[in-house]
């Protein structure tokens, strides 16, 4: 069922000889993109969203909405029109290895009439679910799941779902709530959903989700901790103006503090629901320079890079980067508070683990992180076990130390299709 992408391929990183400095223009942001693609389907009347990130993760999104029967238009890059309409099934959707999918779209299939299949790569059937099934139970839809409590999954839609009360446990994945909170406003009751269990990670994806169900029509109140209410009541449809991926811009901006250069990422707004406070924080205790001006969002490299000890809880998105920032660093880092990174795309703080001590760092592992202690690295074959993050720390290493090979840089597919072009050229123009 599952479209797989492409063959892997080795690559070898390109290495910087001078400064990385250069305006780079990227796609925009996942997050945003699949929470504006979910909301559109549900609205009650057309939207269109501009600037639209077009990669695996959001072209299968598209697909898979469009088997429930929303007509979603992909052919012109800038501008995706979304027309809602009755979802119904039977349809089949191939998640990929994509947990926005996986966690978003069995929310609003139960709102569809009849039954929806879903599925994806081998590896998506080992990413956690279970909590989010449960709370859909919880709310009396019925939904068959594998025996771990993921995928294969199905969905039997009544073409409604009551609402009301439950609780998860969202530790693994702040992606449980969001599912939840985006086809809230369509359940027939709304939804009180509280969280009980370790904290949530990646709290500002989940402000992303709470501002943009507000932008288009919805009543949310989560003035009290762990819970979110969300009134039933109409979405509308609107225009959704994507701003650049933050995530997808970490390895651009590394290459400039790795170089000593300055690099500027284009159309940044001038406020952003994405964490860029965060992100300024983290590299500027690593040695960058951050600042925001009529250009776009710029990281300068000092000419030194430092370590840092510092809770990724959420942004840990940057784990993978920020790890290769450190390998690089004149002393140790400790990135802790990432336990559920686990679940990604691979295992990645155990994958950060192997590959860094490949290349030749000191790496110590810890359920929730890792400590690096920088050593002189060396030429490897870098693993990127089908994980575009991956792929992105291996390039920044390979900025630094020639002979960094990456068995497969097409994972980048996931969210950024054209990275190998865009990271060679970066390279080259310098």
């Amino acid at each position: 069922m599952a479209t797989m992408p492409a063959e892997p391929r080795p690559w070898l990183a390109p290495t910087a000889s001078t400064q990385v400095t250069t305006t780079v223009r990227l796609p925009g942001s996942k997050s945003m993109t699949a929470r504006a693609l979910i909301l559109s389907a549900l609205a009650g009347g057309p939207s269109v969203i501009e600037r639209p990130l077009r990669a695996r993760d959001t072209e299968l999104m598209a697909a898979g909405l469009r088997a429930l029967g929303v007509a979603v238009d992909t052919s012109d890059d800038e501008r995706w029109p979304v027309g809602p309409g009755p979802l119904h099934g039977p349809a089949r959707v191939d998640v990929g290895l994509a947990g926005t999918i996986m966690r978003f779209l069995p929310p609003a299939a139960a709102l569809a009439d009849g039954v929806v299949e879903f599925d994806g790569d081998p590896h998506a059937r080992n990413r956690p679910l279970r909590p989010i099934i449960e709370a859909l139970r919880a709310l009396g839809v019925s939904i068959d799941a594998s025996p771990t409590g993921g995928l294969p999954l199905t969905v039997h839609g009544s073409g409604l779902v009551e609402g009301g009360e439950t609780v998860i446990n969202a530790s693994a994945s702040s992606q449980f709530v969001s599912g939840l909170l985006l086809s809230a406003p369509r359940f027939t009751k709304g939804l009180v959903l509280r969280h009980e269990g370790p904290p949530v990670p990646s709290a500002p994806h989940l402000r992303m989700t709470t501002h943009m169900l507000r932008a288009a029509g919805a009543l949310v109140d989560e003035s009290v901790p762990d819970v979110w209410a969300v009134e039933p009541g109409p979405l509308h449809g609107r225009s959704w103006v994507i701003e650049p991926d933050l995530s997808g811009a970490a390895p651009f901006f590394a290459a400039a503090m790795v170089t000593g250069g300055a690099v500027t990422l284009a159309g940044w707004p001038a406020a952003s629901w994405q964490p860029v406070e965060r992100l300024t924080e983290l590299l500027t205790a690593l040695g960058g320079d951050v600042s925001q001006g009529p250009d776009g969002l710029t990281v300068r490299g000092t000419g030194a890079l430092h370590g840092l000890t510092a809770d990724l809880s959420e942004v840990s998105e940057l784990t993978p980067v920020l790890a290769a920032l450190a390998a690089l660093a004149d002393g140790p880092s400790e990135l802790r508070g990432v336990e559920h990174i686990r679940g990604h795309e691979t295992d990645r703080i155990a994958a950060l683990v192997a590959e860094l001590a490949k290349a030749g760092a000191e790496v110590t592992e810890f359920r929730d992180g890792l400590r690096i202690e920088p050593r002189p690295l060396r030429a490897t074959t870098f693993e990127t076990y089908a994980d575009h993050r991956m792929a992105h720390a291996a390039a920044v290493i390979g900025l630094a130390v020639p002979g960094i090979e990456l068995t497969d840089v097409a994972c980048t597919s996931k969210t950024l299709p054209e990275f190998p072009e865009l990271w060679a050229g970066l390279v080259a123009r310098s």
